[in-house]
Parts: C-alpha cells; sequence; structure tokens
C-alpha cells in the first residue's frame, strides 16, 4: 500500500525489509525516506557509469565511451538548438537533470524498485532547483533592477507612462516563476506516479492480466522518456527566456 494514500502499489526491497523485520529501527528508517534512498542509487550508479566512461579516455572510443559522448553530443545540441551558442554553459546542468530524471523514472519498472519521480518530494526539489538557478542567472546576466525591468514587460507602449501596465505586468510575471516550480514538479509526479499505480494494479490480475501489463510497461518506457524530455525542454526554454532578453538589450 501507499505509504500516503492507501492506493495499492508495488512493494519495493526498502518495504519488504521493513514488514519482515518490524522492530529493526534501521529498515524503519531506509522504508521512511525510500524515496530519497533510491534517488541516491541512481546517484551512485550513474557515478560509477560516468567514472569507468571517462577512466580510460581514447581517441578511438570503446562502446561505453562511444554511447555517453553521443549522449553528450545529442544534449549539447538540444540545448544550444534552443538558447543558441551560449546554451553550451547550461549544458551540464541540463544535460544532468535529464540524465537522473531519467533513470529514475525508468528505475520503477525493475522489480522491486521504486521509481523516486513518483514522490512530489523528489520533483519538487527538482524543480526549485531550476528556480534558483533561473532566477540567479536572470540576475546575474540582467542585474537586480535589469531583472524586475524585463519582469515589467517589454513592449510597453503609451500604457507603460502611466505606471498602471509595467505594474500588472510586474505581478503577472512573478506569479508567473512562482508557479513554475508547481508546474515542472506536479507534471512529472502525477506521469510517474500514474504508471507506478497502474502497474501495481494490473500486477494484482495474475496471469489475465499479463498482456495489459506488458503494454502498460511499454507505455510507461515511453511516459518515462517523454517526461524527462518535456521537464528538461521547459528548463531550457526558461533560461532563454533570460538570455535572449538580455540579447535583445544589447541590440
Amino acid at each position: 500500500m501507499s505509504q500516503n494514500t492507501g492506493i495499492p502499489e508495488l512493494p519495493n526491497v526498502f518495504s519488504i525489509l521493513a514488514e519482515t523485520f518490524p522492530g529493526n529501527p534501521f529498515f524503519r528508517f531506509i522504508h521512511l525516506w525510500e524515496n530519497v534512498t533510491f534517488s541516491l542509487i541512481i546517484v551512485l550508479v550513474l557515478g560509477a557509469l560516468a567514472f569507468f566512461a571517462c577512466r580510460k579516455k581514447s581517441l578511438i572510443p570503446g562502446r561505453l565511451q562511444g554511447a555517453v559522448e553521443m549522449i553528450v553530443g545529442g544534449l549539447d545540441n538540444f540545448v544550444c538548438g534552443i538558447i543558441g551558442p551560449k546554451g553550451r554553459k547550461y549544458t551540464p546542468f541540463v544535460g544532468t537533470l535529464f540524465i537522473y530524471i531519467l533513470f529514475m523514472n525508468l528505475s520503477g519498472l525493475i522489480p522491486f524498485i521504486k521509481a523516486p519521480t513518483a514522490s512530489w518530494s523528489t520533483t519538487l526539489s527538482l524543480a526549485l532547483c531550476v528556480f534558483f538557478y533561473v532566477q540567479y542567472t536572470a540576475i546575474r546576466e540582467l542585474g537586480f533592477l535589469g531583472y524586475l525591468d524585463h519582469l515589467a514587460g517589454r513592449p510597453r507602449g503609451v500604457l507603460a507612462f502611466t505606471v498602471i501596465m509595467p505594474l500588472f505586468m510586474l505581478f503577472l510575471h512573478i506569479i508567473t516563476e512562482l508557479i513554475r516550480p508547481l508546474s515542472l514538479s506536479l507534471r512529472l509526479r502525477g506521469n510517474i506516479w500514474g504508471d507506478e499505480i497502474l502497474i501495481g494494479l494490473l500486477s494484482g490480475f495474475g496471469i489475465k492480466g499479463l498482456p495489459l501489463l506488458f503494454f502498460n510497461m511499454c507505455m510507461a518506457i515511453l511516459t518515462g522518456i517523454v517526461q524527462a524530455v518535456v521537464f528538461c525542454l521547459l528548463t531550457t526554454i526558461y533560461f532563454a527566456l533570460v538570455l535572449s532578453h538580455e540579447e535583445e538589450a544589447v541590440q
């Protein structure tokens, strides 16, 4: 059962250990923080892959190095295609987000593993990282007063002299900025959580539910990839909105 909603979900290794050894405080603690634990495990896995891929770099790359270089090149083209040449500065951040979210999304399809992105605490943390980095970038590139001017909107026209329209746009853009972490986190969490719940329900049908379970597993893979792309696409657009405005101001 889900810890918070009472909706049935597939057991994972930490929930099984907590139920098998109910008196063990360590297993209870791990089960309570299972989303964080699974997230850290994925960090270790990705760190190990990166280490082995970069340990013996060669002009003629092996399979692992070649795969990593292809992924990095694709992510760089993705980010620079939206932001422009300045986008390479943000490729490490956006690329790390994509790979991390993708692995977390798909990890839920492994037996006895739970997708950390099925928890709002995980997705909200990721969205807040994006929010604060975008705000920091905007202030660094435009200056604090320049950022407020950016939020006030352009072009302003005749109504700008009344001060009403700039203040209204400033208020509207501030609300929009504050809503972005919610929309980013809830979209990702809702899709992955829904897939986890549906897989949990279908698994209870036994052999009769295998065709539907297989179909939903395939759809969950597609959903996991799409949601990782959407999250990073929106993140890149948020950077592009700030940087493109700064370039227009220079011109």
